[in-house]
């Protein structure tokens, strides 16, 4: 096996849809991989075997600064993850997404981990016109989920050094299966209503969203724990692969779900006026010259994916199961 450059991770979040599936995978290269995580929505992952589960809030930095003790890198997952989950409790989010942040960076370098990967989102956008966007495009955000977002990115930053390299990634939107299902991301969304409603609804339509595959993402984590420092230290890079309008993933969805649901009656689409106007077109030209990351899945292996979920009974009670969805969680337990 190859020498690991850091064979210990901590991953914040690492019981989330993200984590789940790549603590297993971190595992089976050899690192011991610490899981931080207040584990809102559950937990997949079992104790032992290279993980370690510790169910506790980013926003106790004590604890998090006694978890990195040992620890040689930290991929920064844990947030409150989208707009709409934002929006429940904007002080709670703020807590979490934004206040605990830098003491949460002081507190990794202080331990001595020597590499930080912190997770922003390519919404930082907002809307764009370009045809488009690099790193160096403003910030526009148009809620306070971007907002925060944006902003630790440079917290981030303050803290660069020699022996603690920091780097950001800008994802875009997620798509595909993982153990800790969602199914309130968009190409989620649309599959799981075409394979079990036989109808997508589609909000707008002419959003154009960049997507990129879970595993493609987890990909991502894995080489940015194997590459030098040079390359990322300091370093902002966006990560997307197809940029699709709303339609156009849902034409996708139909044509997938049609080929791995023969027989059954075609998908309906519909459509009705939506207030989410963000639309931007990510360029992930940077991250290919510069650390040779190509993705390699796209939209409608997502969509694959999770047909063979459906179908073989893995996502149970979908259209109804509030677990699927981050915010009716959120609103059930009222998290404070």
């Amino acid at each position: 096996m190859t020498k690991l450059r850091f064979p210990k991770v901590l991953v914040t979040g690492g019981a989330g849809y993200v984590g789940t599936l790549l603590v297993p995978q971190l595992v089976a290269r050899g690192h011991e991989v610490r899981v931080f995580d207040t584990m809102y929505y559950g937990c997949e992952l079992s104790e032992g075997n290279g993980v370690h589960l510790i169910r506790a809030d980013i926003r106790d930095t004590g604890r998090l600064a006694a978890a990195f003790e040992g620890v040689d890198a930290v991929i920064h997952l844990a947030c409150i993850s989208n707009d709409a989950g934002f929006e429940l409790d904007e002080k709670l989010s703020q807590s979490i997404n934004y206040d605990c942040f830098e003491p949460m960076v002081v507190a990794a370098k202080r331990a001595g981990v020597r590499r930080f990967i912190y997770a922003s989102s390519s919404s930082v956008y907002g809307v764009s016109d370009k045809p488009d966007v690099t790193e160096d495009h403003p910030l526009v955000p148009l809620t306070l989920y971007n907002k925060f977002k944006g902003l630790c990115e440079g917290l981030l930053f303050r803290h660069q050094a020699p022996d603690f390299a920091c780097v950001t990634v800008r994802p875009a939107t997620l798509c595909g299966y993982s153990p800790r299902q969602r199914l309130d991301l968009s190409v989620n969304i649309l599959t799981n209503q075409a394979v079990n409603a036989g109808r997508i609804t589609v909000f707008g339509g002419s959003q154009l969203r960049p997507n990129l595959h879970i595993q493609d993402m987890c990909d991502l984590y894995k080489l940015l724990l194997d590459i030098d420092d040079g390359p990322i230290a300091g370093q902002t890079f966006n990560a997307g692969y197809q940029n699709m309008s709303i339609a156009d993933i849902a034409l996708a969805v139909r044509r997938v779900v049609a080929e791995e649901f023969p027989g059954r009656p075609p998908v309906e689409i519909g459509t009705t006026p939506t207030d989410d106007i963000r639309s931007y077109h990510i360029s992930s030209r940077k991250i290919a010259a510069a650390l040779g990351f190509v993705p390699r899945h796209s939209v409608e292996d997502a969509v694959r994916d999770l047909c063979r979920a459906f179908r073989e009974g893995r996502l149970p009670d979908s259209l109804t199961d509030e677990r699927y969805s981050n915010v009716k969680v959120l609103k059930r337990m009222r998290v404070a």
